[in-house]
């Protein structure tokens, strides 16, 4: 058993040879050398050859395995930890949560190596601990941008600017975004008790009613909870040219306990 990743390549060839320590391949009538060329995952392209062109692109580097120790156990996957020489897109999958993620931009290099938190993908999943009910409204004004709650109803200290408000119509049973907590304004003995969202991101929905169910999701930017599952498939994508190395692929997990 070779200890390595199992290899795939974006290019088809017609045919394929190796003669005096090169790679060599035919694509559409045309000779390629492989190796010689300064860009990384760059294949037939037009100067590859003196005559003709296989229409060849670039295409980023991707990896895929999982996490699966314990498989018995639910766990929080928080964290990926990089042991290479550069940042790497990740997306991640379970079998309970189904998915969270973490732009390139997010890692940050510490101690030789490339780390950050997983971030949720909100929409689809409602029972995170990220989750809040607030209640029924009572108005929504100013274009759907203001949502009014009675004086009744505590908002809460637990919400915060940044986050995603969500409605439901009867039967509740299906949430849709309403936009992003821009302010919150609670004076109850001015009887404001109102929320003050953006309806400009994409995935919103215009709120048909005055009186929906509403609740708000945490940034999972700002605070990440990990992704929930007895094992987690990972997908790493890197955009570069130019050489890249990885070592290893690392998470934080910690054992579930509801």
């Amino acid at each position: 058993m070779v200890g390595g990743w199992v290899s795939f390549y974006s290019y088809y060839p017609d045919w394929m040879i190796g003669m005096n320590n090169y790679f060599y391949t035919f694509k559409g009538g045309d000779l390629y050398r492989h190796n010689v060329n300064a860009d990384r995952n760059t294949f037939y392209s037009p100067w590859w050859v003196k005559i003709g062109d296989a229409g060849g692109a670039f295409t980023p580097t991707t990896l895929q395995s999982v996490f699966n120790t314990a498989p018995l156990e639910n766990k929080l996957f928080k964290t990926i930890n990089l042991q290479g020489d550069d940042k790497w897109g990740v997306t991640l999958e379970t079998d309970l949560q189904y998915s969270g993620f973490i732009e390139e931009s997010w890692f940050e290099k510490k101690e030789a190596a490339y780390f950050a938190f997983v971030r949720n993908n909100s929409v689809g999943q409602l029972a995170l601990r990220s989750v809040n009910g607030i209640g029924r409204s009572y108005q929504v004004a100013s274009g759907g941008t203001i949502v009014k709650f009675v004086i009744g109803v505590a908002i809460g200290n637990i919400i915060s600017v940044g986050d995603l408000l969500y409605f439901s119509l009867p039967p509740y049973t299906t949430p849709v975004l309403a936009g992003k907590v821009t302010a919150i304004t609670v004076d109850l003995p001015n009887s404001v008790n109102q929320l003050t969202i953006d309806i400009t991101i994409p995935g919103t929905t215009p709120i048909p009613i005055q009186d929906a169910f509403f609740l708000y999701i945490k940034n999972s930017v700002a605070e990440s909870h990990g992704v929930l599952g007895h094992y987690c498939t990972f997908n790493i994508e890197n955009t570069s040219n130019t050489k890249v190395e990885l070592f290893a692929v690392q998470s934080d997990v910690m054992k579930s306990f509801p």
